[in-house]
């Protein structure tokens, strides 16, 4: 594995600032959910120094975005529901195509337990996955998708 690159982890971390979605640059311990970040008080830590995949910041911001508003900044950890799941992702790919970046930056081969680059795949296929709930949270539409009316529940 490499480091991650600056330039793209900028890009990333700027849309995350302009969308609402508070980043800070921290050092991790070693035992974080995935490697070189995590949620604390609904602000998404990052351990630039350890961050090998800045497209995870998307998935991450991900969760944070489509969470109830009402918790979301006491949020400490991303839920483990599939429908969350599922949620995140349909908005990291958004997210990527909204900032010009290539999807296969957020569904990398090391992530999503193997299945990046089919989850790339049907992404540009048009089968969106998830779009359903990012629908029925008021952030896009069946037409407009990828496309964001707004980027925060």
């Amino acid at each position: 594995m490499t480091a991650a690159d600056p330039a793209i982890t900028a890009k990333i971390v700027a849309f995350l600032g302009e969308i609402g979605v508070p980043v800070e640059m921290t050092p991790l311990p070693d035992d974080t959910l995935l490697p070189a970040m995590t949620v604390r008080c609904g602000t998404l830590l990052v351990d630039p120094e350890r961050l090998t995949y800045p497209g995870d910041l998307l998935h991450e911001a991900g969760h944070i975005a489509v969470t109830d508003p009402a918790v979301r900044d006491t949020l400490e950890t991303v839920a483990d529901d599939k429908s969350e799941e599922l949620a995140a992702i349909c908005w990291s790919y958004a997210a990527a195509r909204a900032i010009g970046l290539d999807p296969g930056i957020v569904f990398h081969g090391d992530g999503y337990r193997g299945n990046g680059a089919s989850l790339a795949m049907n992404f540009q296929m048009g089968m969106y996955l998830g779009v359903h709930l990012l629908i029925g949270y008021g952030l896009t539409s069946k037409a407009a998708y990828p496309a964001m009316d707004r980027w925060l529940r």
